[in-house]
Formats: structure tokens, sequence, C-alpha cells
């Protein structure tokens, strides 16, 4: 395990895919034990996702480094015997079931909240525990394509475009580990567990930021703008010579400084592009300039002078440029994780760096299904 601000506190996880094992995973980087409770047979769905490596999903790897799996039939009398063996001692539950279905097995938040007050119980699900839509399934793009972030991504006129990962399960995640920490505070100062109910379409209303503003304050309903950003400017993708930059003067100094860099110092005095205000009414018409200039040079020159000047800018990435990043090696986010057929397994690190703790740069062992049954029936069960 971790050593994290969470050592020491113990998470029963019970959930499959991704919004539910992304949770739990933070939890773990952050230090928690993590016991994931897995239908017997078939496990966590994500075991059966691709890519695979030896027969063994990469998917569910990256998701589940450092936690022990136990098979349980939470419909079965003595396995549910067992579950409830090992939520006496946890501290915190995770669940991403549809509404209703713990309950409907007598270990919903009530009837566990009534035998063990300090637990805090976190329901993660596609619509919440309330709503005329509660019952329905979900998956990260129906939320995508109801929380509006469909309609704002892609370019103007596009087909519907997902965003390029799930962002609709791992936000979801994320705000799930927020609820749980400030739960772990409140239960500091009460004594007392909660419970913690977050959709995943809530979630994508959450992040929506410039888009449901523009709708709430001026009724404006935002459409697909590719790369540019609606109220700033220059803040898209321009074209070079070879590929793109990523150009993002998000004030009038800073454009300023562009201008002199590109040599086009005039462009920042005119009075079409004075302001920021001024600047995105005349998106069009700017990038052509800035276009037209930056087509000169390769997209690496570009962004060695930029930087230099303190200007904000990059080139696009492909994954592969991303995660051999010299930044990206530096900040340890690509980890170790082992498997005992697989091997060495490399993965996404943990952003949360504490002064505190050392970020290491492994993880724990990656479960095969039902692996730490003995070891949990004995610590738990005797």
């Amino acid at each position: 395990m971790i050593n994290g601000p969470l050592k020491n506190l113990l998470v029963v996880d019970l959930t499959r895919v991704l919004v539910g094992p992304y949770c739990t995973m933070m939890l773990s980087d952050l230090g928690a034990r993590v016991i994931k409770i897995e239908a017997p047979e078939i496990g966590d769905d994500s075991r059966k996702f691709g890519p695979f490596i030896n027969d063994y999903s990469a998917y569910f790897m990256s998701l589940n480094r450092g936690k022990e799996s136990i098979a349980l039939n939470l419909k079965k009398p003595e396995d549910k015997k067992i579950f409830e063996s090992i939520v006496s001692k946890a501290d915190i539950l995770v669940e991403n079931f549809k509404p209703g279905t713990l309950e409907k097995w007598g270990l919903g938040w009530k009837e566990l909240s009534k035998k063990y007050p300090k637990l805090i119980y976190a329901s993660a699900s596609g619509f919440g525990q309330t709503g005329p839509l509660k019952e329905l399934p979900a998956y990260d793009m129906v939320v995508q394509g109801m929380g509006g972030l469909m309609s704002v991504t892609g370019q103007p006129n596009s087909e519907p475009t997902r965003v390029g990962t799930s962002i609709g399960d791992i936000t979801a995640g994320l705000f799930t580990t927020i609820g749980i920490n400030a739960a772990l505070y409140d239960r500091e100062k009460t004594g007392k567990g909660m419970y913690i109910d977050v959709s995943m379409l809530d979630c994508q209303i959450a992040i929506l930021e410039n888009a449901i503003a523009r709708y709430l304050s001026k009724n404006e309903i935002p459409k697909p703008m590719g790369s540019r950003h609606p109220s700033i400017a220059p803040f898209e993708a321009f074209k070079t010579k070879d590929s793109h930059i990523i150009i993002a003067a998000g004030n009038d100094k800073l454009f300023e400084n562009l201008c002199n860099f590109l040599k086009i110092s005039e462009i920042s005095k005119d009075t079409k592009f004075i302001t920021n205000s001024k600047r995105s009414e005349n998106m069009d018409e700017l990038k052509i300039i800035l276009e037209n200039k930056l087509k000169e040079k390769k997209t690496s020159e570009w962004v060695k002078g930029m930087e230099e000047l303190k200007i904000p800018c990059g080139p696009i990435f492909n994954i592969k440029e991303a995660v051999e990043n010299p930044q990206i090696r530096e900040r340890n986010m690509i980890v170790k994780s082992f498997h005992k057929v697989v091997g060495e397994f490399r993965t996404a690190g943990n952003p949360i760096k504490m002064s505190s703790y050392n970020d290491s740069t492994t993880r724990g062992d990656i479960p095969d299904l039902d692996e730490h049954r003995d070891k949990i029936i004995k610590e738990f069960c005797n």
C-alpha cells in the first residue's frame, strides 16, 4: 500500500468498469487499503475490455492496481456474512450499482448505517438516487450527450463528437473522491459517517463552465467551435509550416508580446484587436493574420521562441509524445505496477503531489479475480 494521508483507512470497493474503480484507485493512491468485491467467475466487467496483454485486460489493470480482490455473491447468505464482516471494519464503502440494487439485498445505506454509524457510504450512478431518470442505466457517452458536453465539442457543423476520453465517468469518479474526503473530515468532527450520492449527469453539468455561464446569463446556446475559446482571443490551434501550435494569449499584454515576437506589432494597436473583447469579435480575421505569419516556421521553432518569452503556447502531442514528454517523466506521471503473469505494467500516476508524502514510482500489484480470498477471510472472519 502507498504511504499517504489516507493510510490505515479501509475501503470496500463494490464497483466495476470505470467511475467507481477510478474513485477507489484515487483513494488507494492516497494511501487507503482497498478490498475489491467482485462477482464470482465474472469479476469486474472491465476484465473483458481490451487492449489485452497475455489475455489480461490492460484497461482493468490500469484502474485496479494496488487493490485486493475477493469474489462474493451478495445474494447468498454465506457470502453476505463475509461481506458484512469486512464492512464492519471498513471506513468507506463505494458502489456504482443501479440505484435500489443494494437495498434489495439488504445492503443499502439505511441498513448498513444503523449497524455501522461511522461508515461513509458513497454511491456513483448515471443519474443519481433521485429524479425521474434514477432507475435508468447510463454509460459515459450517454451523459456526455445529455449533459450538453457533446453539443459544444467538435468543429462547427460537425457530427456529434465524443470527448476523446471517458470524461463522464472520470469526473464522477473524481467528484465522488472529493465527497468522500470531505465526509472523512466531517466524521472527525461529528464521529458519524454519511451518505454520498453522485450522479454522472450532474457532474457533466458541473463542468460546463463557460458554456453554462453563457446560457444562464445571456440565454445564448453555445455551439461547437473546434479548438477556439468562445470569449478569449487568440486562444486556439493555429496552422504552422508543418503542423499546429496552441496559442493562449489570455490578456492584452500577452497579445502585445505575441505580436512583437511575430514582428507584427502594429496588429496589437489595431482598433479591431486592441482589447480582448474586440479580438473576440474579430476572431476569424485575426486567425488569418496570425496563420499567415505562423506558416513561415515549424511548430517547434515557434514554441521555443514563445516559451522563452513566457507566451502560453504548446504543440499538439499524440499519446506517445505526451507520455514520453520529459515534463511528464519528471512529474512521475507514469508509474509501474506488477502482475504475476504480465509482469511489469506501466500506467498513469497520481497528479496530486503532497509535501509530506513521497510520490512512489511504483504502485501495488494488480489482483487476479478472488486472489486474496484466503487472506481476507482469515483476517476478517475468524
